[in-house]
C-alpha cells in the first residue's frame, strides 16, 4: 500500500504540528497532495481507469477548497506550504 501508518504521521508531523494534529489544515493538504501524485502517476500507466480519475479530480477539488480557506485565514502559511509542496498556482 502506498499510504502507510508511517507516511501519514511523517506528513502530519511535518506539516500540521505534531502527529496527532490530524486535523489541520496544513496537514490535510499535505495527504491530499500526497494522494493525489500517486494518482497521478498510476494514472500515466492507467489511462483508461476512469473511476482513478474521478477521484482525482474529487480530491483536486477538496485540496482547492481547503487551500481557499488557508489563504483566506493566513496567507503566509498559504505562500510557505504552496512553496513547500510544489502546488503550482
Amino acid at each position: 500500500m502506498y499510504l502507510t501508518k508511517e507516511i501519514k504521521t511523517e506528513l502530519f508531523k511535518k506539516h500540521g504540528g505534531s502527529e496527532t494534529n490530524t486535523g489541520s489544515t496544513e496537514g490535510q493538504i499535505a495527504l491530499f497532495t500526497h494522494r493525489i501524485n500517486h494518482l497521478t502517476g498510476h494514472l500515466k500507466n492507467n489511462h483508461k481507469d476512469y473511476n482513478t480519475e474521478r477521484s482525482l479530480v474529487k480530491l483536486v477539488g477538496k485540496r482547492r477548497s481547503l487551500l481557499d480557506y488557508l489563504k483566506k485565514k493566513d496567507i503566509e502559511k498559504y505562500r510557505s506550504l504552496i512553496k513547500e509542496l510544489n502546488i503550482r498556482k
